[in-house]
């Protein structure tokens, strides 16, 4: 039978096979449990350039990309927006619901047509009452994704900017990547703009960075992917 998800994405949207009661927090459930998760959660459907949420609402509700992408960024004080992360099909969003601070310290919105599934602060809340380890996997993995974020923090620094832009694309290459004949393939286009999201550069420094990359032989550009000839991923 058709699962939930699939019958409000309709054939508009490519579903990830990873379902919600498959995430890490949820690994030691066992089957009953998973099933009336699944039955449970809460489904959305968005559109391009919708936000799931916004800088400093409340951080009410977690979120499993079942498709699509979404980007995390920032605004600063002088409101210069910085995008710290792509997340696609299979990934997670919204950890910042386990922590007390109560509001989401980023924005995340569609770069194309999402859906998502996931769950409330309540309904989490009961869940770690009956399950208790959960809370245990959860310290693990954030602490995995503070090392990641650290390292794009450490990229930023970078004063060159094709070593820069190189960083990123190595960093979001390792995520968001897939190993080929040719190198690690970034599996979406890249926009230059999103680039400079990224590396927090302007277009104009994005375009001369890629061509001296490209003739570096650093990078190659072939059906608007991106692909990385000599990383190699795990």
């Amino acid at each position: 039978m058709t699962c939930l998800c699939q019958q409000i994405a309709g054939k508009d949207i490519e579903l990830s096979p990873t379902c919600i009661g498959n995430l890490w927090i949820f690994k030691d459930l066992d089957s009953a449990d998973i099933k009336a998760l699944s039955q449970d959660a809460l489904r959305k459907k968005l559109v391009k350039g919708q936000s799931l949420f916004l800088q400093g609402d409340p951080a009410n509700e977690m979120f499993l990309v079942k498709g699509g992408r979404i980007k995390l960024s920032k605004v600063l004080e002088d409101g210069t927006e910085l995008t710290l992360d792509i997340r696609k099909a299979g990934d997670f969003v919204g950890e910042n619901m386990f922590s007390e601070e109560g509001q989401y310290p980023v924005s995340a919105v569609c770069l194309e047509a999402t859906m998502t599934c996931g769950f409330s602060r309540s309904q989490f809340e009961e869940l770690v009452m009956k399950h208790p380890r959960v809370g245990l996997q959860i310290i693990k993995t954030l602490s995995d994704r503070i090392s990641q974020l650290t390292n794009r923090v450490e990229s930023l620094a970078v004063a060159n900017i094709e070593e820069r832009l190189y960083r990123v694309l190595s960093n979001v290459a390792k995520e968001h990547g897939a190993q080929s004949s040719q190198g690690v393939v970034i599996q979406f286009p890249l926009t230059h703009e999103d680039l400079g999201f990224l590396t927090g550069a302007h277009r104009v420094s994005i375009t001369r960075a890629m061509k001296a990359l490209k003739k570096a032989g650093k990078i190659i550009l072939e059906n608007k992917l991106l692909i990385l000839p000599t990383l190699k991923i795990a």
